[in-house]
């Protein structure tokens, strides 16, 4: 059995765990720049508040409804997600993270100890409640795509109370009949579109279909698979992760500009800054990177014709997560992209074709006890941003220009709450 752990509307309850006054009052968190809404409670759901929808054209409904807004703080939703998934770590035999808010957990044999699933996963969701106060749903069920059609049931009718265990036929046939084809996990909108002219409208509906229609309908091989787990067989298996942590398999550090750059030198900083977080997050998961991607955009609104994004993609001599490498590498690219005379509005550095740290390819002519000392260098620039705080100390090329104190490429935080359990001076204080 797989079960997938769902945190219920995630941004919005980190802000409600520090804010419990929040608590029953309509919220939306915003995205980078204040643009769109990206997390909802249910009460600003009620209000017919859409998933993506531009601020600007909210403003009156959140005037007249009181709805509490706030910045996206991923400091804080990171930090959070953390905590919960290094709880379900220690409870389960077995974790794949899946993304900031869900995981998938294996419960093979533990049935056997612990009893009934569903009362385990009970007493987990009341767990991970209780020490992060995060809401979770858990669905449970033999494959992972019943798992997550059943977490969606779990969320979707109360009376369950936030768990659902597939653990018979006549449970799962009748929740197939209760999950429309467009929700099963893996068919987009197009599969939809087409599934719904056949006359598949739901997934029980789906289910029925053999495997040889599968194949031919629904994109060979991949198609027969998610069929097949709809039927009960699992063709999925975990991608493990030990400490609950997740080792992703691409970086990117991305921003929209608080306001259009058209200086190369402002521009290029911006590109420095993206790239020395990256390469943070690069060696806290002890890897290399081996390919680069620098990429510029303009505003699709202005004057200017397509295209408004341009990609250089760079393979290095050497998977690195050498700082100063990456911020030379990433100049270089960014020479190629550049347009005298352009006014950009987003740029970003994405790290691929990640390997293992320590175990990549040395170039011949470098010597290995120049590798080693830069290894060591970047060990001890990460232990003094540890000890003294996310960069205090950097590369210059990273830095505005001088006599400037602000980042101009950094967005717009108008409604952002404090980093409540990454910053010092953002803790909380009781007073007795």
């Amino acid at each position: 059995m797989y079960a997938l752990v769902d945190c219920n509307n995630f941004y919005v309850s980190c802000e409600r765990a520090f804010q419990p006054q929040l608590l029953g009052q309509p919220v939306v968190v915003l995205s980078n720049n204040d643009g769109c809404v990206i997390s909802r409670s249910q009460e600003a759901k009620e209000l017919g508040i859409g998933m993506g929808e531009p601020y600007f054209k909210l403003r009156e409904l959140v005037r007249r409804h009181q709805v509490q807004v706030r910045s996206s703080n991923y400091a804080l939703y990171g930090d959070m997600s953390g905590r919960v998934m290094h709880y379900l770590a220690s409870v389960a035999p077995e974790v794949e993270v899946y993304s900031i808010d869900e995981c998938f957990l294996d419960l093979h044999g533990l049935e056997r100890y612990h009893g009934p699933l569903a009362g385990l996963a009970a007493g987990w969701r009341e767990q991970v409640r209780r020490r992060t106060h995060i809401p979770v749903c858990i669905g449970i069920g033999p494959t992972k795509t019943l798992a997550k059609l059943a977490n969606r049931l779990a969320k979707k009718l109360p009376a369950l109370q936030g768990v659902l265990h597939l653990d018979s036929d006549e449970r799962r046939r009748w929740a197939l009949e209760q999950v429309g084809v467009e929700d099963v996990w893996g068919i987009g909108g197009q599969y939809a579109q087409k599934l719904y002219s056949q006359g598949i409208c739901t997934a029980a509906q789906l289910a029925g279909q053999s495997e040889t229609w599968a194949r031919r309908n629904l994109g060979g091989v991949v198609g027969a698979r998610l069929v097949r787990e709809l039927q009960g067989t699992p063709c999925q298996q975990l991608a493990l992760s030990e400490d609950g942590s997740r080792r992703r398999q691409s970086l990117a550090c991305t921003r929209t500009f608080a306001e259009p750059l058209s200086d190369f030198a402002t521009v290029a900083a911006a590109v420095a800054y993206f790239a020395s977080k990256a390469a943070v997050k690069l060696r806290r998961q002890h890897s290399a990177a081996s390919v680069l991607t620098v990429f510029l955009s303009k505003s699709r609104y202005g004057t200017e014709p397509p295209p408004h994004t341009r990609t250089a993609v760079l393979a290095l001599p050497t998977a690195t997560s050498d700082t100063s490498e990456l911020l030379r590498h990433a100049k270089a690219a960014l020479r190629r992209l550049w347009e005298p005379g352009g006014v950009y509005r987003k740029a970003g550095v994405v790290l691929d074709g990640l390997e293992t740290a320590g175990q990549q390819q040395l170039l011949l002519f470098e010597p290995n006890e120049q590798a080693e000392r830069r290894a060591r260098l970047m060990a001890e620039l990460d232990k003094l941003n540890e000890r003294f705080g996310a960069g205090k100390v950097g590369f210059a090329a990273a830095l505005p220009a001088k006599g400037e104190y602000v980042l101009p490429w950094v967005g717009q935080h108008q409604f952002q709450s404090p980093a409540y359990t990454t910053v010092w001076e953002d803790l909380l204080c009781i007073r007795g």
